[in-house]
C-alpha cells in the first residue's frame, strides 16, 4: 500500500525495467531513463524496498565510490546507467533509479534485481550490439520455460509481441520463438531490418515478468573502406586496359630488333659482293625499317 501511494505521488518521469535476473558471478548494466527537463539534475542509486529508507549506493557526481558498481550519466540519451560486477545472492535486492530535484521531492521509480546460482530465466548473448544503416540486427533472447508472454520493447517507447512483426522508430522488426536443440529451453529471436540512426538506444527482452535490457548502437556505413575499395577497383582496371598495348609493344620492339638485325646482315653480305671504292645505298631496306617504326607508332597511339 505504502509502494502504491508512492508511485501515484512520483510523477513518473523516470522509467527502467522491473525485474532483472543475472547469474551469480556475472555482470549487468541498468538503464534508466529520464525526462528533458532533468538533463542537469543529480542522479543516484538506492538500495532498498522503499524509497523513503532506501541506502544511497552512488550518485553520479560522486561516480566512483563502490568497486563493484558505477554510474554513468548520458544526457544526449536522457539515461544514466549503473553497472554492476561480480554480483553474489547478496546482491538480490530492490533498487532506484531516482533524480534529485531542487524545492520539491525526489522523483524515480523501483526495480527488483535477482542474482541466481544457475542458469537466469532470462538472459542474452550480449547486452550491447552494434549494427550499420540499411542492415539488420538479431538479438537471442534465451529462456526455460513457454509460460508467459514475450515481447521485444524499445525504453520509453512501444513493443512488438512475440511471434508478431511490427514497427520502431521506422524500423521492421520480427519476433520468432524456437526450441533451442541443446537444451529444453527456448529462444527468442528479434530481427530488426533497415536500421536507421534514431535506432540507437535501449531495448529490452521480456518474458512474463522477467527483462533484459540491450544497447544498440547504429552506425553510418564506412565510407573509408568502401572508398578505398573503390580505389583499388580503378587501379585493377587502369592495369588491364594497359596490359593489352604494353604487350603488344614488347612484340613489336622484338620484331624490329630481329629485322634490323637480319638487314644489317643482309648490308654486309651485299657490300663483300661489291667490287671495291663502290659504295652501297640501302633504301629498300631502310624504307621497310621506317615502315616498322611508322607501324609501331600508330600501335603506340591506338593504345
Amino acid at each position: 500500500m505504502t509502494y502504491l501511494v508512492y508511485q501515484l505521488y512520483f510523477s513518473t518521469r523516470v522509467s527502467t525495467m522491473s525485474h532483472v535476473s543475472v547469474k551469480q558471478g556475472g555482470s549487468i548494466t541498468i538503464p534508466c531513463l529520464y525526462d528533458q527537463r532533468y538533463r542537469n539534475n543529480v542522479k543516484y542509486w538506492c538500495r532498498g524496498y522503499y524509497w523513503l529508507g532506501c541506502s544511497t549506493v552512488l550518485h553520479t557526481d560522486h561516480p566512483n565510490v563502490s568497486e563493484k558498481t558505477s554510474i554513468s550519466d548520458d544526457v544526449n540519451q536522457r539515461g544514466f546507467t549503473v553497472t554492476m560486477t561480480s554480483l553474489s545472492p547478496s546482491d538480490s535486492d530492490y533498487y532506484w533509479c531516482i533524480v534529485e530535484r531542487k524545492n520539491e521531492a525526489d522523483d524515480g521509480v523501483r526495480l527488483q534485481l535477482s542474482v541466481t546460482p544457475g542458469t537466469p530465466e532470462l538472459y542474452v548473448d550480449q547486452q550491447e550490439l552494434t549494427g550499420v544503416v540499411g542492415e539488420s540486427v538479431t538479438v537471442r533472447c534465451y529462456y526455460s520455460s513457454l509460460g508467459g508472454s514475450g515481447r521485444w520493447c524499445r525504453m520509453g517507447g512501444s513493443c512488438v509481441f512475440m511471434r508478431c512483426s511490427g514497427a520502431l522508430d521506422g524500423t521492421f522488426v520480427k519476433l520468432q520463438q524456437e526450441q533451442r536443440e541443446t537444451s529444453n529451453g527456448y529462444v527468442l529471436m528479434v530481427t530488426m531490418s533497415g536500421l536507421r540512426i534514431e535506432n540507437t538506444g535501449w531495448y529490452w527482452c521480456e518474458k512474463g515478468d522477467l527483462q533484459k535490457p540491450v544497447y544498440i548502437t547504429v552506425n553510418q556505413p564506412n565510407t573509408t573502406q568502401s572508398n578505398t575499395t573503390t580505389t583499388n577497383e580503378k587501379k585493377q582496371s587502369l592495369l588491364e586496359v594497359l596490359l593489352i598495348p604494353l604487350s603488344l609493344l614488347v612484340v613489336l620492339i622484338a620484331g624490329t630488333l630481329v629485322t634490323w638485325k637480319m638487314l644489317r646482315k643482309h648490308k654486309d653480305k651485299k657490300a663483300k659482293d661489291q667490287p671495291p671504292n663502290t659504295s652501297v645505298v640501302s633504301c629498300d631496306h631502310a624504307h621497310l625499317f621506317l615502315s616498322l617504326l611508322d607501324i609501331l607508332g600508330l600501335a603506340l597511339v591506338s593504345s
